[in-house]
């Protein structure tokens, strides 16, 4: 059974995400999900507007689809904050768990990122979605309620603890150790 973190050590961990930097950060992990469950760690990934992170489940059907049953590209990346999952998950091997593809050390609050907002990692641009990233059951069950109340809090959604979507722009390949950069 996995010990999940309280109310007291999620909030006292705050501090930290809060510093995370607001233009220069790094990619942290990558994570692809091939089948629904299924989570794999890579060291570096494609991405493109057609398919996403390569071999992510996304290009096969998504939650949020378009008119004509594709995929909705406002939902093709997630990006989470590396000092966020870092605190939530505890073990780096637990990343992946969240679902995100992206895990970044850049500050992706609000405040800082808005829907149109661009960053570039490796060659690869990105764009910032509209559609919102939230914790739901899921979430609760790999990482206890305590963080889906951490994450979905009004403070937790001022800081998009949660994560954020985003769509290709300009593809490439990004490798773990790349600049993230906010354009």
């Amino acid at each position: 059974m996995e010990t999940f973190c309280n109310a007291a050590e999620l909030a006292a961990g705050l501090a930290e995400i809060e510093h995370s930097p607001a233009t220069n950060g790094v990619l942290r992990a990558i994570a692809i999900r091939p089948e629904k469950e299924e989570r794999l760690s890579l060291t570096s990934c494609e991405l493109s507007a057609e398919g996403g992170a390569h071999g992510d489940h996304w290009a096969k059907g998504c939650w949020l689809s378009l008119p004509d049953g594709r995929p909705h590209p406002d939902a093709q990346l997630t990006l989470m904050n590396s000092r966020c999952i870092a605190l939530i998950a505890r073990d780096e091997s637990r990343w992946p768990l969240a679902g995100d593809n992206l895990f970044v050390d850049l500050d992706l609050s609000c405040k800082n990122l808005s829907p149109g907002d661009r960053l570039q990692i490796g060659p690869v641009i990105l764009e910032i979605t509209p559609q919102a990233h939230n914790g739901c059951a899921k979430f609760a069950r790999r990482f206890g309620t305590a963080a889906l109340q951490f994450v979905n809090s009004p403070e937790g959604k001022a800081q998009r603890l949660r994560g954020i979507y985003a769509r290709v722009v300009q593809p490439g390949k990004i490798s773990v150790g790349d600049a993230v950069v906010k354009l």
